[in-house]
């Protein structure tokens, strides 16, 4: 379906731009009375067609129809097709070899293109294997340890030590359910064939199901919530925008040093609803600000194998979503201390 739909318009913009530039052959014949300048005009929207359409087909197409078009619109006898004069198949092969020129470097550059974009993206995948890597095997030693510990020495530990493993062990599961969750979103953006269903939210519905799910897991962490007293409705997948906002709110918890505020704000710009998650910690270093959300955030002074981190990974999650409802996502140190994310999302629904 892909290939029908690009190939539709591949042909329409060939005939589109062959349209545009024969009217504007006719202005300059019969307005400005500069025939010569024809040929030249014809050779342009060859030139730009070549460039924008793939391959060489719609190029070579379009010289031929143009060569066939000043014929028998430009040259005497009008309105018939003469090739005896020599002209017409001198202009004929130039506007095919500009045509093939143009075609090649079009294909070139395209090819260059790809091959940068592959790179790119196989030296991210290797990263976040990489970080996956290393941040799963310290919740997975944590566990191995603790039940180890709780079947060997059962009749040796009291239960309030019994009770500390178990509590260990649940609070490394419920990190690692969270980490699997958010590489299955990246796996579900980053599949062409998947398309997110948006559906209208109710804002204040979308909120408290995002304090509800984060309460659980940090029952003593206070935010403060700030958004409209009007109805507000967005469309969204509201599941994956819930992510966003916990992996955020979970990393200020984990990560800004010295945190005392916590705020969520939503507020409306135009047709834009704006989401504000900020903290007054520690903030992040200038020179990671640009690589945040790149999926291959490493941190200087790692943590000790019994810390976890998940912060690169779960921002490039949010990243990640955020561009799949072709919203923007954006970090920045504020003035008085701490971290500010946002993002927006369009409140209009888009039609299918």
């Amino acid at each position: 379906m892909h290939g029908k739909y690009k190939y539709l318009c591949n042909i329409i913009f060939t005939l589109g731009i062959l349209g545009i530039f024969f009217a504007i052959s006719l202005i300059v014949e019969n307005i400005l009375n500069a025939y010569s300048l024809i040929p030249a005009v014809f050779t342009l929207a060859v030139f730009l067609i070549s460039l924008f359409t793939d391959g060489f087909f719609y190029g070579i197409m379009a010289s031929l129809l143009s060569v066939l078009a000043l014929n028998f619109a430009f040259t005497f006898p009008y309105f018939k097709f003469n090739f005896s004069i020599p002209e017409n198949m001198i202009s004929a092969v130039i506007m095919l070899v500009i045509t093939i020129m143009s075609s090649t470097l079009a294909i070139k550059v395209k090819q260059q293109e790809k091959i940068k974009a592959e790179t790119v993206h196989e030296k991210m995948r290797a990263n976040l294997l990489r970080a996956v890597s290393h941040d799963l095997r310290t919740p997975l030693t944590t566990i191995y340890g603790s039940s180890s510990a709780m079947i060997e020495q059962y009749d040796c530990l009291s239960k309030e030590q019994l009770l500390q493993l178990a509590t260990g062990i649940r609070e490394d599961s419920q990190w690692l359910i969270g980490m699997v969750e958010n590489l299955l979103s990246v796996t579900k953006i980053d599949n062409d064939g998947v398309k997110i269903i948006m559906t209208p939210t109710v804002l204040e519905e979308l909120i408290d199901a995002v304090l509800i799910r984060f309460k659980k897991r940090y029952p003593n962490q206070k935010i403060n919530v700030d958004i409209p007293d009007d109805f507000i409705s967005i469309p969204m997948d509201a599941v994956l925008i819930e992510q966003v906002i916990v992996n955020i709110l979970e990393n200020a918890v984990q990560h800004a040093v010295g945190m005392t505020e916590l705020t969520l704000k939503v507020f409306v710009v135009g047709r834009n609803a704006i989401f504000e998650i900020s903290d007054n910690g520690c903030g992040i270093e200038k020179d990671r600000l640009s690589d945040i959300f790149t999926g291959y955030f490493e941190k200087k002074d790692a943590p000790v194998d019994s810390q976890k981190s998940s912060m690169g990974i779960g921002l490039s999650v949010c990243a990640s979503i955020i561009k799949a409802h072709n919203g923007s996502i954006t970090a920045e140190n504020r003035k008085g201390g701490g971290c500010c994310f946002r993002f927006a999302l369009n409140m209009e629904e888009e039609n299918a």
